[in-house]
């Protein structure tokens, strides 16, 4: 993990990842300097599950992966990848609670890291800014309940029911 300086990129390019897509250039120069854009590398953990962690990372470069424990083997289960200008994390900001997941990075990324108490410093300073931030922060978090609720539809679709055991042992009875 190395910290790297604010002028390592642009504000276009700053602007590209959803918290600071609709800012003024102002506004998300005022928000990244609250922030920290924090290089990782290859296999390096950003958020390790059950850590208290309260702050949401935008990735700037780079992807990350989302992985979760099985629990009594030790195991870990794959849940998704997350690319360049897509945010995680996000639920640390509204809930103090530990991670529920780990995060490792695929490849090298490039992330900006904003922490609970500067982004509410932020929506002090500039609370219709900060209202920019806060939609897309819950947009982020609606869409991802509605990928899970979308998977979990087809998962009990698939799943055999009652009258399909009917069916077969009717069938094998027959």
């Amino acid at each position: 993990m190395t910290e790297l300086k604010s002028g390592e990129y642009t504000l276009n390019t700053i602007q590209t990842v959803l918290p600071f897509r609709f800012l003024e250039k102002k506004r998300a120069a005022d928000l990244l300097e609250l922030s920290n854009v924090i290089r990782f590398e290859e296999g390096e953990t950003i958020i390790t599950q059950g850590d208290m962690n309260q702050s949401f990372y935008s990735i700037l470069k780079g992807s990350v992966k989302v992985t979760v424990h099985r629990g009594s083997d030790g195991g870990e289960s794959y849940i998704c990848t997350i690319g360049k200008g897509e945010i995680f994390g996000e639920a640390g900001m509204f809930l103090k609670v530990p991670r529920t997941a780990n995060i490792i990075c695929a490849d090298e990324s490039d992330v900006v890291m904003i922490t609970r108490p500067n982004l509410l410093k932020f929506i002090k300073i500039f609370p219709s800014d900060g209202n920019r931030v806060l939609m897309m922060i819950i947009f982020s978090l609606l869409r991802k309940l509605k990928e899970v609720n979308q998977e979990l539809a087809y998962e009990r679709k698939e799943d055999i029911g009652q009258d399909d055991i009917d069916s077969l042992v009717q069938d094998m009875l027959g």
